[in-house]
């Protein structure tokens, strides 16, 4: 009855989560490209080069707490009230300090008009940071049904927002506005659904007994964020803002591919993995049919999104924004492995190991910055490259600690990924050189969609994939219900 339950919960968490991701992905790329069509490369640029300072100091202040909470036997609301008020007292110590460092970044890259900018752009980490108790509660007991209706709530809100002021001439401002908009709504919804409120009692032992976990994770998840938005930073320093914009859009399209799946994943790995983290060879099971399905869904998604890139960004942005089209190429490549890689470190942080976790990602996240650096003379395109695969080959590392951890063995991870990968790589290598002839873009992007998914749909039912059978009648189930 507790394996029926359990899969029931992840089947229905990956459903959700697919929905709910794929949702959200579809209006971030309607108001995407309403966006873009509004605004140039430079709009983008200058939001961009606040990317990674935001993105920092929003990991400062959720602490890793989601995850401890999650990891926790057993959470009161003593635990969510102190994560709480301990979250809003460290982003508004953070905002203040990024308050008076605005001149200093916009020094670093040259752009006197990042000062106001930023300042308002740093507001949305304090906005959100009341949010993280209300998530963590959600996370926790699988609510993911919540969370679809809470993100995509808040991005159609943002996303009339973004555009009503782009369309009324404030570039670069409707963006970080929009940014503000979206946390705003997402942290009321966060408290409506949870019905958890906060109490004016300031106890922080909580804090003291998961700060030795969520410490080692805050480490992890900056020196991530830096590994993520190492272009950014270098493009922005070297470069111009439409370069930086031109990255910040392939990234982009890059992100809402790979989001899609790793959100699906996310919102089930960690809550399932610990829920069996006492039976390793049950956490083994689910761990590689997990794997298998994320394999089943990356690749031949990922690699397809790289397939069509010029179309895509042709068709629905425009020719303005083609550069981007072969940096979103390589982008995508690395995409493919993100989910996998993502699953991997799940695992990891669900067997209590946040130090194994924090201690790969700054390795990796050196040795990236060592070889985008070197690679600096030779172009964008060459630093892109050895990042991708820098950031593939890295999958082997965390296959070393899998294996310690559950026994994972090498022969059963290449069993359960590569027939995905291999399948992708030729149908999307076939459909390349048989579109190539046509140049209509709409053509060769419907034709290049319909000989993938067809013929990738077609050689796994004649293989009688599980994975591919099983996700069929499950969908089948859900329409007759």
């Amino acid at each position: 009855m507790a394996d029926t339950s359990l899969k029931e919960k992840t089947a229905k968490g990956l459903f959700w989560g697919g929905f709910s991701n794929g949702m959200q992905q579809l209006l971030n790329l309607g108001f995407g490209i309403v966006l873009a069509r509004l605004l140039d490369a430079s709009d983008y640029g200058m939001v961009g080069m606040l990317t990674i300072f935001s993105a920092i100091a929003a990991a400062l202040q959720e602490g890793g707490f989601i995850s401890a909470l999650t990891n926790r036997k057993e959470a009161s609301h003593k635990d969510y009230n102190a994560v709480f008020w301990f979250s809003l007292l460290c982003s508004t110590t953070i905002y203040v300090l990024l308050f008076f460092a605005a001149p200093l970044i916009a020094d670093f890259y040259n752009t006197p008009e990042l000062i106001p900018l930023s300042r308002l752009s740093f507001l949305g980490f304090v906005i959100s940071s009341m949010s993280i108790a209300p998530r963590a509660y959600l996370f926790r007991n699988l609510r993911i049904k919540d969370t679809t209706i809470i993100s995509i709530s808040s991005l159609i809100v943002s996303g009339i927002v973004g555009i009503t002021l782009a369309a009324n001439g404030f570039a670069y401002w409707g963006i970080a506005l929009q940014s503000i908009s979206f946390v705003t709504v997402m942290t009321i919804l966060n408290f409506c659904f949870s019905r958890w409120r906060p109490r004016f009692r300031f106890d922080f032992t909580p804090i003291r007994e998961m700060i030795g976990f969520s410490s080692k994770i805050i480490i992890t998840n900056i020196f991530t964020i830096i590994n993520n938005n190492l272009f950014s930073v270098l493009l922005g320093k070297f470069y111009s803002e439409r370069e930086v914009g031109n990255f910040t859009q392939a990234n982009k399209w890059n992100g809402m591919g790979h989001t899609t799946i790793t959100g699906m994943i996310n919102g089930i790995a960690q809550p399932v993995f610990t829920s069996v983290a006492d039976d390793k060879a049950r956490q083994l099971a689910i761990f590689r049919k997990l794997l298998r399905f994320t394999a089943f869904i990356s690749f031949p998604a990922m690699l397809g999104l790289s397939l069509v890139s010029k179309e895509l960004i042709v068709i629905t942005i425009t020719e303005k924004w083609l550069a981007s089209a072969g940096i979103m190429q390589i982008l995508c490549v690395w995409g493919a492995f993100i989910p996998i890689i993502n699953l991997f470190s799940n695992l990891v942080i669900s067997r209590g190991h946040s130090s194994v976790y924090m201690w790969s990602t700054i390795s990796l996240s050196l040795l990236q910055l060592a070889a985008v650096c070197s690679m600096y003379p030779y172009g964008l395109n060459w630093m892109l490259r050895i990042f991708v695969i820098i950031n593939i080959g890295w999958l082997f590392v965390w296959f070393c600690f899998v294996r310690r951890e559950i026994g994972l063995t090498l022969h059963d991870m290449l069993k359960d990924i590569s027939p995905y990968l291999i399948i992708s790589v030729a149908l999307i290598t076939a459909a390349y050189y048989a579109t190539l002839p046509i140049e209509n873009l709409y053509l060769s992007l419907v034709a290049k969609i319909i000989i993938v998914a067809g013929l990738y749909a077609l050689i796994l039912w004649k293989l009688q994939s599980v994975i591919f059978r099983e996700s069929i009648e499950f969908l089948l189930k859900r329409r007759r219900i």
